[in-house]
């Protein structure tokens, strides 16, 4: 018999309008018209009331609403007695709480809007739970008498006596300049003023923030803020240690810095979490993960805590065993096409550029001659300040070479690394003026608009925008511009995982379809190999003295980038996903002595069962050397009947996996889904 479900009703705020309307959700609600008050508006409203211990779940009210501003969901009657926090009436609500662990990196992974940011707001005591009576809110007794029997007792009973200092490392760094107050805005004045445990030199040198010491926060860049707000976390004394996306705006090398620093606040008695959506860098970090899944905006529940490989596999997965629940349709596979060594493009439209160089001001950059064609995507690698976004610039002939060697002019259209919305009015007036023609055209709707989901704030203000909204906007505007050669620095910033695995393949059918070349800087190493046709590496020392390399294919551009930064990496057996070996671990060592840096890159030789080819090794380390330089894949595998769904309407209540589910996901080499 099927569990009873409970409904949660939800009114977006932002789209619900009243006096704009005829109340159709109203007139239109069956229970209203026996007699009930279900909806309770009027045309002087502000928002409209939904009554969920009335709501039979008909759906009517959210296809009648001409603004698309209702929500209602099923959910299981369990997850009822378990709501931890709810904002106000029809409003987001959590279940459950994450449990940190003193002595542990607890890692966050989940779409965006789904919770984490609450989970962190609450654990770190800025926000009492309510436990769901938004109306009637408990005192910390009865909230602390709810989590008895369980580690976040202890947790909570620390915090309401003091004992708890909690720090939090907030998400977006681009605003830190305006929060400080003080007349001495230097970065050697905020460190110093907040140092407290005696690791001041070490986060100078492992956050390579010394040479910045002089100059004020708001004369850095987005990476250097990154370091900044990362490395002022990392110098208080504290009990409990948050971080909100320590990764973006940060190169490879910065990624793996930023991590060690992280672990190295690890003491017996305090507490590390961390949210991020790089999930190589979630691995490489973390030593046990909690996975938020369900709707964004309308609800978001807590998993019980994973070990770190289980915990990212069973996101990718969509399904949760232990609760015999899908969440999730699509499973997310990180294949590897079947290809040649060496990218092959049509030779049709081949350009050339010749050896140059660039002097700007102390920076110098040596470029080696190349080539690229139309419908490719060349990703540029390499630490920030090596020259990528200057050597895109002298393509697009923005910039003059040194001496006497031109390149052809060609237009381009720029996604810049930082986004700051100037614009006055909506998302739909801004694309109207700035890609009118493009955002009109159905195939640039059904290639890049809907993909990204952005019916859902395109009548918004631009300046009330998140994060991630804002970085979809960018992407939308660059590739609506009629250009030549789009140049896209970092796309993956602020976007969840789901929404970078969308972006990327938006990315490349855009591309494709419109038979132009793309340079991408990206810094997310699943992103990068999935985009990348080939790469350009970038090395030598940032800011003073860089070298461009010529193209080369994936797996050798990758692994002569990884050897400069002394990292291997291997891929799971189960997703293919890149993991980030241990240093000097027996895998790493392997590598390193064969030179062979990723081995997340190479393809299977023989059919793959539970990891193992047919001669009994596993595939993370012995791979087929017949297509070693395959492009990377990301395969989105529809999964059906396996688990009941989160929002009650799943296929059956039997979930265990079939005999032919583990490989599924191998049997299919669609790119992108």
């Amino acid at each position: 018999m099927a569990s009873k479900l409970t409904r949660v009703a939800i009114v977006n705020d932002d789209k619900c309008k009243p006096k704009k309307c005829r109340q159709e959700c109203k007139r239109s609600c069956p229970v209203v018209r026996s007699g009930k008050l279900c909806i309770e508006v009027t045309p002087d409203s502000k928002l409209a009331f939904i009554s969920e211990s009335l709501c039979i779940g008909c759906g009517i009210c959210p296809k009648k609403c001409p603004f698309d501003a209702i929500t209602i969901i099923n959910l299981p009657t369990n997850l009822d007695t378990q709501v931890t926090h709810r904002y106000s009436a029809n409003s987001f609500k959590l279940h459950r709480l994450p449990t940190p662990r003193p002595g542990q990196v607890l890692g966050l992974v989940g779409t965006n809007g789904i919770g984490k940011s609450t989970a962190l707001k609450i654990l770190s005591g800025k926000l009492k739970p309510n436990l769901g009576r938004y109306d009637n809110p408990p005192d910390w007794e009865d909230v602390i008498k709810y989590f008895r029997g369980s580690e976040l007792q202890n947790y909570f009973t620390k915090l309401l006596e003091d004992n708890l200092k909690a720090v939090v490392k907030p998400q977006y760094v681009d605003q830190l300049p305006r929060a400080v107050k003080t007349p001495n805005k230097t970065v050697r004045f905020l460190l110093e003023h907040r140092a407290a445990i005696g690791n001041l030199d070490a986060v100078l040198d492992v956050l390579e923030l010394r040479h910045l010491l002089d100059r004020d926060v708001d004369k850095l860049s987005g990476g250097e803020l990154q370091r900044f707000a990362i490395g002022t976390v990392c110098v208080q004394k504290a009990d409990v240690y948050m971080f909100d996306e320590p990764s973006s705006y940060l190169d490879v090398k910065q990624r793996l810095s930023a991590a060690r620093m992280v672990r190295s606040l690890l003491g017996p008695d305090n507490y590390v979490i961390v949210v991020e959506h790089d999930l190589s860098v979630l691995d490489y970090l973390s030593d046990y993960i909690c996975v938020l899944y369900g709707r964004p905006a309308v609800y978001g529940v807590v998993t019980l805590p994973y070990s770190v490989r289980e915990g990212i596999n069973i996101f990718l997965d969509g399904h949760i065993p232990t609760e015999n629940l899908r969440f999730r349709d699509e499973s997310l596979t990180f294949r590897i096409a079947e290809g040649a060594d060496d990218f092959q493009a049509s030779q049709e439209r081949a350009f050339s550029y010749p050896k140059m160089e660039k002097t700007l001001g102390d920076f110098k950059l040596r470029i080696d001659s190349g080539d690229f064609t139309d419908s490719e995507i060349i990703v540029l690698m390499g630490e920030n300040g090596t020259g990528k976004t200057t050597f895109c610039r002298l393509l697009a002939g923005a910039l003059k070479p040194d001496g006497t060697k031109r390149v052809p002019e060609m237009r381009i259209s720029l996604k810049p690394q930082t986004i700051t919305p100037k614009f006055e009015g909506t998302v739909r007036q801004l694309f109207f003026k700035r890609i009118k023609q493009a955002f009109l055209s159905p195939q640039f709707q059904t290639d890049v608009v809907k993909p990204l989901k952005l019916d859902d704030f395109i009548d918004q203000e631009v300046k009330n925008l998140s994060g991630g909204e804002l970085q979809r906007v960018a992407v939308v505007l660059a590739l609506g511009l009629p250009a030549d050669i789009y140049l896209i620095d970092e796309p993956s910033a602020y976007l969840d995982s789901e929404q970078r695995i969308i972006c990327a393949r938006v990315i490349k059918r855009f591309i494709m379809h419109a038979k132009k070349t793309a340079f991408i800087v990206e810094h997310d190493f699943i992103m990068a190999t999935y985009l990348a046709d080939r790469v350009i590496v970038f090395d030598g020392q940032p800011g003073v003295d860089a070298h461009a390399n010529r193209p080369e294919s994936l797996l050798t551009g990758c692994n002569t980038f990884l050897k400069n930064l002394d990292v291997t990496f291997r891929r799971d057996p189960s997703n293919y996903r890149p993991r980030i070996n241990k240093a000097n671990s027996q895998l790493d060592q392997e590598q390193n002595s064969s030179w062979r840096r990723t081995t997340a890159l190479e393809t299977r030789g023989a059919p793959e069962h539970n990891g193992h080819n047919k001669n009994g090794h596993r595939n993370d380390r012995h791979t087929s050397k017949r297509d070693a330089s395959s492009p990377g894949v990301v395969g989105v595998q529809k999964r059906r009947g396996k688990g009941k769904r989160a929002d009650g309407s799943g296929n059956g209540a039997h979930g265990s996996p079939g005999p032919d589910d583990g490989d599924a996901a191998e049997d299919s080499d669609e790119p992108g889904g």
